[in-house]
């Protein structure tokens, strides 16, 4: 007669931790968003006025939050001057940073 031995597989106590490239990424993500965030807020800080804005863009806690505010935000720099349109640049490059090929395509490239 066999003496009956069970075996169970061996329990995994790092569900959820992912490898360390992963928390790098989230680290970088979170930073780029922040980045994001503050960029808005710059932005917004010499629009007169602006306040609720500036409140949706304290509560974003996604990109994709930002994202949804962009136009809003544009409006409200409008085309004033050069202040303004730094701003808007700096947003416009922000917001590329983190969301790349959501540009429309032109027939045009860049050299």
């Amino acid at each position: 007669m066999q003496a009956h031995t069970s075996f169970s597989a061996p329990r995994d106590f790092t569900t959820g931790s992912g490898m360390p490239g992963d928390r790098g990424a989230r680290i970088a993500a979170r930073q780029a968003f922040v980045s994001l965030k503050r960029s808005f807020l710059d932005a917004l800080e010499t629009v007169p006025a602006a306040e609720w804005l500036r409140v949706q863009v304290r509560a974003a806690e996604e990109p994709v939050d930002l994202w949804l505010l962009r136009a809003p935000v544009f409006a409200a720099l409008g085309r004033m001057d050069a202040d303004s349109r730094i701003h808007r640049q700096r947003l416009h490059r922000s917001l590329d940073s983190i969301f790349p090929d959501l540009e429309t395509s032109s027939g045009f490239m860049p050299l």
